[in-house]
């Protein structure tokens, strides 16, 4: 089974589209994140969760 660890960042109503795709693809370019879901509220924060696999490697005996 897959494992992930996720991460929240959340943007509020002042922040311009490009800034918030210029965070997102530094977040994948270089932490290896995957967007996995936004929302956009009432109040317009937009509030994204990213997540990356965990990837356990088995002791070696």
């Amino acid at each position: 089974m897959v494992e992930y660890e996720y991460r929240v960042l959340s943007f509020g109503r002042d922040a311009h589209r490009r800034e918030i795709r210029q965070a997102l693809t530094d977040h994948a370019e270089y932490g290896h994140w995957e967007l996995h879901r936004t929302r956009v509220y009432l109040g317009g924060t937009t509030r994204t969760w990213l997540r990356r696999k965990i990837i356990r490697v088995p002791r070696a005996s």
